[in-house]
């Protein structure tokens, strides 16, 4: 059995996370990320895909004659396409829940950042201001204490329901808008409308679909607050970016943290690059060691599971 693993540089970081325990279920073969056209190129004869942010398209599918399963290191699938592997029988598995605790730890560190303007401040000192104070401090950007500001999530999955527990413990008032609702929430559940019009702090947490693409679109933003500070770790087509751009210039929203772009890596024409009070990290919430080590192995359990004829997390069944 042929495996092939793309992508290896978008898991392992200078070799800190081995992948030869693979090699037990078969031929091993790594490969760095790789185009569409290359994964046809050197995987026609892969009887198993485990792959990251791959474009595995129906050209790519039909093209692998013998593939029969694919593990994703990642909890979104947005990359491959489910309904031709259907319908040649590939068995198609995501990775939920292993980045849960990292990226809802990020999700709150971008939270605070805008409640704090802690990157402006880092700027202004670094730029040589607070050596030209006069006083012992200086407050030329807004800061905030959270406690008692208004959180909305979109999306009441395991990284939203962490980053609510975390909210609640800093004393926010935190408000959801969810597809499915679960028994015995603890937090109020709005509409969407609702949700954007009464957050201070508004934070995504959904999967991409033709049904959350753009959901913070020209509407969605127009009934947010001024004041308001957009947060997404989500999936960057969960934005309409263009209109964010406008809001964030006119001044109709106060910031936007963002760990994902709908195109990554980013090129110059996207206008969040160089919007006002737009604070971009490169797609890292899930990179800690930690979680990236937690994902090989379940990706590894999963591979084992499909192998033995179970199928666990399937995304296309």
């Amino acid at each position: 059995m042929v495996i092939c693993l793309i992508g290896t540089d978008t898991v392992s970081f200078a070799g800190d996370v081995d992948f030869s325990s693979l090699k037990a279920f078969g031929e091993l073969r790594l490969y760095p990320c790789l185009t569409a056209e290359q994964v046809i190129e050197n995987c026609k004869d892969a009887d198993v895909l485990l792959a990251n942010k791959t474009d595995l398209n129906a050209e790519v599918i039909a093209a692998l004659p013998r593939l029969k399963y694919i593990g994703l290191y990642s909890t979104g699938f947005n990359n491959v396409d489910l309904d031709a592997a259907k319908a040649r029988g590939i068995v198609v598995s995501n990775t939920p829940d292993y980045s849960t605790d990292a990226v809802a730890q990020h999700t709150i560190s971008l939270l605070l950042a805008g409640a704090g303007s802690l990157i402006d401040y880092t700027a202004s000192v670094a730029r040589g201001d607070w050596e030209k104070c006069s006083a012992f401090s200086y407050y030329d950007y807004p800061m905030l204490e959270v406690s008692g500001k208004t959180l909305g999530i979109f999306g009441l999955g395991h990284i939203g329901a962490k980053v609510a527990g975390v909210a609640s413990a800093l004393g926010m008032r935190v408000i959801v808008h969810t597809r499915t609702r679960r028994p015995n929430c603890p937090y109020e559940y709005v509409t969407k409308d609702e949700l954007f019009g009464r957050s201070d702090f508004l934070s995504l947490h959904c999967p991409q679909s033709a049904e959350t693409l753009h959901i913070v679109d020209e509407r969605a933003l127009s009934l947010c607050k001024p004041t308001a500070i957009l947060v997404n770790t989500a999936r960057g087509g969960l934005i309409d970016e263009a209109a964010l751009a406008r809001a964030l210039n006119e001044g109709r929203i106060a910031g936007a943290y963002l760990d994902v772009l709908s195109s990554e890596p980013p090129r110059g024409e996207n206008p969040l690059l160089h919007a006002k009070n737009c604070h971009i990290t490169p797609h890292v919430a899930w990179q800690p060691r930690e979680t990236r080590l937690r994902l090989h192995r379940r990706v590894e359990e999963h591979l084992a599971a499909f192998l033995r004829g179970e199928a666990y997390d399937v995304v296309n069944g």
